[in-house]
């Protein structure tokens, strides 16, 4: 399945599933936005898909008041 035109946002995505999940939707043509509570981890990633990423940026999702 081809994601061209299509924006993803991945939450997690500096290590393990989130990781491999920004990995296949840029493989699949996706642009990805990735954010990772570590934002080193978050921007290892980005640039691993540079060619497909929209931004990186830290952030934990779990903190309501973040």
């Amino acid at each position: 399945m081809r994601l061209d035109g299509r924006v993803a946002v991945v939450t997690g995505a500096g290590s393990g599933l989130g990781r491999a999940t920004a990995h296949a939707l840029a493989s699949a043509g996706a642009t990805v936005a990735v954010t990772d509570i570590d934002g080193v981890a978050a921007a290892t990633v980005a640039d691993e898909i540079a060619d497909s990423i929209s931004c990186a940026m830290p952030g934990e999702t779990g903190d309501n008041k973040a």
